[in-house]
């Protein structure tokens, strides 16, 4: 009786220091993130082939088949739309109003810290600061509905599969490791976007906000080192930054938005090319 006691009082120690944010794991967390991150990379490079007929870049970072946004994104619609997952009415409004918001604190952090714009809805109407609009946030609102009534529930299914096949142990090393090689990733992809920008500001004088402080103290201080300078050029190129960021794009100090693979020669921009886009034109004269 009293082993008994002992191994129920050890469980619910244990049980009471799992940490956990809205009731699931971090481990489940990460997971997500990671399951997302490569889905969206996958589902933003079939977009691109088929609107564009180009294989391009669509991931977030420099190395690994990750599209940040697509993971960040469905984390927090999985912790914040649990207390909305009573109704679709709620779900949609929910997803309205955290897809908005996700989206602004993307795009606000990627001019902030990366120094680039990753969108701009400034042409379409009912938008704020050109990093969210009306019809996108519809968008979240009816991807919210279908996110957590149907997919979501499916990728919960296969990573049950997965854990029921694998040793937890073994699953949750892997997760670690994914975590760390994206955190790096994530800070060298930081440092490579900012001397990129700054070499080409530099480069084709173009006219941003804070013009001086780039050029005087961040452009000397990286390029005017020899040895950094060779590293910069050999590990973050021209090719490899626009292969990567092939839709980068800064806006200058009159707001005109100047997308950076104008500024670095004949490379293109892709990885292959499948067809070339036709352009539609409409004959005016036509007979009705």
């Amino acid at each position: 009786m009293e082993e008994v006691l002992e191994r129920v009082k050890v469980e619910t120690n244990t049980h009471k220091k799992k940490f956990t944010i809205f009731g699931i794991s971090i481990y489940k967390i990460l997971v997500y993130f990671i399951i997302y991150s490569i889905l969206g990379y996958i589902v933003e490079t079939l977009y691109a082939i088929l609107t564009k007929g180009v294989w391009e870049s669509r991931q977030s970072f420099l190395y690994g088949p990750f599209c940040g946004i697509y993971g960040l994104g469905a984390v927090v619609l999985i912790l914040a739309l649990q207390y909305f997952n009573t109704s679709t009415n709620k779900l949609f409004i929910g997803g309205f109003i955290v897809g908005s918001i996700v989206e602004y604190v993307v795009s606000l952090v990627g001019e902030l810290i990366f120094h680039v714009k990753w969108w701009d809805y400034s042409q379409m109407p009912l938008n704020i600061n050109g990093r969210i609009c009306i019809y996108f946030s519809i968008f979240w609102g009816f991807l919210a509905v279908y996110f957590m009534t149907s997919f979501h529930p499916k990728i919960e299914k296969f990573i049950n599969k997965i854990e029921a096949k694998k040793p937890m142990k073994v699953l949750k090393i892997t997760t670690i490791l994914v975590t760390v090689f994206l955190l790096f990733d994530f800070l060298i992809t930081t440092y490579a976007l900012k001397v990129f920008v700054v070499r080409k500001v530099h480069d084709y004088d173009l006219n941003v906000e804070n013009k001086e402080y780039v050029i005087n103290d961040t452009y000397n201080k990286v390029y005017g080192n020899e040895k950094m300078a060779n590293f910069i050029y050999k590990y973050f190129s021209d090719e490899k930054m626009i292969k990567t960021f092939p839709n980068l794009k800064i806006q200058d100090v009159d707001g005109n938005i100047l997308y950076l693979n104008q500024y670095v020669g004949d490379i293109q921009p892709y990885y292959w090319k499948f067809f070339e886009k036709k352009d539609i034109h409409i004959n005016e004269n036509a007979e009705t």
